[in-house]
């Protein structure tokens, strides 16, 4: 089981599969490794490295909880690089880890060479933060992985109409964890949760287009779901002024996030990687 020990002295879990051109996937909010497994398959030419950032997944909890922050996970990440002897790599980031990888343009720039974006900009909607602050730390309802995945599939129909139950309770597996004594648990500290409420808490919320700007010389991509709450159209329009050159695809029945399986994921994927060679 690869891991690595941060600088201060968390065991961060990781995955290093394949050979080839370096992909850094990094996952949603409360997600981990498992974020990836559906897109994993058709990337099988590349060097895919997954992490769970502290606090999720495999990865130690952080008993300082407000260090679940973007530029600390992003700061995790560039030691990660260090660890693996790795001077560039792709970042493949799902919502968080789009924000990760912005942060990582503004510091770091010099350690990208391409950035796909799944679901993520500058700019996030109200209502898809609302929606995230609905759930973020609370245990699931649901007794069972298979009860999970109906609520998953109930809750989500609207966003992502037609996608099978079977990928549902694939996906409840990624986000809970069946209990010894029956019951589901988050496979990530609830603490998240207080470190959104106190970071939104403490002064103003950066300018994440200062963030995205960083992103210029980075040959970049976005992906949205066409149902997605959290990234808009017009946002993504913004994000194209800004960024000349920007590869944009947008994947048809699907909210946030699209799960980058689906063929115009993939073609957005493989455009990137075509453009940063």
């Amino acid at each position: 089981m690869p891991r690595f020990t941060t600088s201060d002295g968390l065991s961060l879990y990781y995955e290093d599969q394949g050979a080839g051109r370096p992909v850094l996937c990094l996952a949603g909010l409360t997600r981990n490794a498992r974020d990836f497994d559906f897109v994993a398959p058709h990337l099988g030419d590349l060097r895919l490295l997954r992490l769970d950032y502290r606090g999720r997944g495999q990865s130690d909890h952080d008993p300082e909880f407000m260090n679940y922050s973007i530029l600390r996970e992003a700061q995790d990440v560039i030691e990660l690089l260090d660890h693996l002897g790795l001077d560039r790599v792709t970042i493949l980031g799902t919502s968080r880890g789009g924000l990760i990888a912005m942060a990582l343009a503004a510091g770091h720039g010099d350690r990208l060479q391409g950035v796909v974006l799944n679901d993520i900009g500058p700019e996030v909607t109200p209502n898809g933060l609302e929606r995230i602050m609905d759930y973020v730390g609370k245990p699931p309802n649901a007794p069972t992985l298979d009860e999970a995945a109906q609520a998953l599939k109930a809750v989500s129909e609207a966003q992502f109409p037609g996608v099978p139950l079977t990928r549902w309770r694939a996906q409840a597996g990624a986000m809970f964890e069946e209990q010894p004594g029956g019951g589901l648990a988050l496979r990530y500290d609830p603490k998240l949760r207080d470190a959104l409420i106190g970071q939104a808490g403490v002064g103003e919320a950066p300018d994440l287009w200062l963030l995205f700007d960083a992103l210029k010389e980075v040959p970049l991509a976005v992906i949205r779901g066409a149902n997605s709450d959290l990234l808009s159209a017009e946002t993504v329009e913004r994000m194209a002024e800004r960024h000349p050159g920007l590869i944009c695809a947008t994947v048809p029945d699907r909210g946030h996030v699209p799960f980058l399986d689906e063929p115009e994921a993939l073609k957005a994927i493989r455009d990137l990687l075509e453009v940063s060679q």
